[in-house]
């Protein structure tokens, strides 16, 4: 577990997968995340490279988020493949990022973090460059949606930026 000074984060049980199914399909998110089923969720509380966790604002309250993570330990790589907060303008997703930089560069030891975010997630986008992640490049019609195809910018941030900041 991961505790902010506002948040925890857990690693999501079977029994938070329909809430993280709701959050993905909600009209304020769906545009920006993957949608997964019931089963692909499963498949990744059960994975050992993949970390499922659910956001909450006490230990035992409601759900606020969730964040998806994949580490490749011999590369020392950690991705966040999906972050969504349901409850927004509140300043958690600043939370979550600061504490999962934290766990990725101080505990776990990952030389990089890194993830991708449509184009047109200008929330998203200025979250990840006021906390100093870098944009790397853009993945051009990488990613085939509803919406049609769809351009992935790159931001990462390194171990030693992180510390050197």
């Amino acid at each position: 577990m991961i505790k902010t000074n506002r948040l925890y984060l857990k690693e999501a049980l079977e029994t938070d997968i329909a809430s993280i199914m709701e959050m993905e399909r909600h009209k304020d998110n769906t545009d920006f995340v993957w949608k997964g089923s019931y089963e692909q969720h499963k498949s990744e509380i059960e994975a050992e490279d993949i970390l499922l966790l659910v956001i909450k604002q006490n230990e035992y309250d409601e759900t606020v988020g969730f964040a998806l993570i994949e580490t490749d330990n011999k590369s020392e790589i950690f991705e966040l493949r999906r972050i969504v907060i349901s409850r927004k303008g509140k300043g958690y997703g600043r939370e979550v990022m600061e504490a999962l930089f934290k766990f990725a560069f101080e505990e776990l030891g990952m030389n990089r973090f890194w993830l991708d975010v449509y184009p047109d997630n200008h929330i998203g986008i200025k979250l990840y460059e006021s906390v100093g992640m870098r944009r790397e490049g853009v993945l051009r019609q990488n990613y085939k949606s509803e919406r049609g195809y769809l351009d992935q910018i790159i931001y990462s941030m390194l171990k030693s930026e992180y510390f050197h900041n």
